[in-house]
């Protein structure tokens, strides 16, 4: 029986950068006299990110507190990423331009297997929602992309209190749906962000692995290379 409802993960699944991280980072970055190798920016923002807490405050006070401790979470990935010791105007300038940048729809390209998949899904009265370890940007992104006519709900973890591979972001998709646990299935690209995270919330799993990476999943989880594989067969 197909699930009622549907989660999905937001960057790598559903849209990714427009160009890779590591030229847009060195791109703003010359532009403050900050002259580094595109390849040496990925790897260092490669290991911030994985090296930084959850994004996710549930001691915020209000939408404001919410929102700088948004900023200051990335502003220290970025200011990782572009090398310890640079001078601390130059990255601050750098990072204003980015996290700007980042809030722009043109700043992303939406694999193409998306808008289809979608939109036979909601045709067949799936209820779906993204369920993403994001901040505030995410509602805007999503509707500037085009994608917000086929979610229920966008639910991400800065405003959730809790960030994947946490069972209570995955509940406040569901509740927010009104759909339980065992009805639902969610899909996304990380093995432990979203197929151990949905399976320790009641969910089923599939992760998506587009460039065919291969990861170790247990064997009940089914893999696919594309979301069209959620239309021709049953998930």
């Amino acid at each position: 029986m197909p699930p009622a409802a549907i989660t999905f993960d937001a960057a790598g699944t559903l849209f990714a950068p427009a160009e890779p991280v590591g030229a847009t980072y060195a791109a703003r970055a010359a532009r403050h006299g900050l002259h580094l190798s595109a390849d040496d920016v990925a790897r260092g923002f490669a290991a911030a990110f994985a090296a930084a807490p959850p994004l996710a405050f549930p001691q915020a006070t209000s939408t404001a507190d919410l929102a700088d401790r948004e900023r200051a979470w990335w502003a220290a990935i970025v200011r990782a990423a572009l090398a310890p010791g640079s001078p601390a105007g130059a990255v601050d300038a750098a990072f204003a331009e980015l996290y700007a940048h980042y809030a722009r729809p043109d700043a992303w390209r939406i694999f193409p297997d998306v808008r289809p998949t979608l939109e036979t899904l909601r045709a067949r009265g799936v209820r779906l929602a993204v369920v993403s370890n994001f901040d505030g940007r995410l509602p805007a992104l999503i509707a500037g992309l085009g994608l917000a006519p086929c979610f229920d709900a966008v639910v991400y973890s800065s405003r959730a209190g809790a960030a994947k591979p946490a069972p209570a972001i995955f509940h406040a998709a569901l509740a927010e749906m009104s759909a339980s646990p065992a009805d639902a299935l969610h899909v996304g690209d990380s093995v432990a962000a979203d197929v151990h995270g949905a399976r320790a919330a009641g969910l089923a799993a599939i992760l998506l692995d587009r460039d065919r990476h291969r990861p170790p999943v247990p064997a009940e989880v089914r893999v696919i290379e594309s979301l069209a594989a959620l239309t021709t067969s049953q998930p």
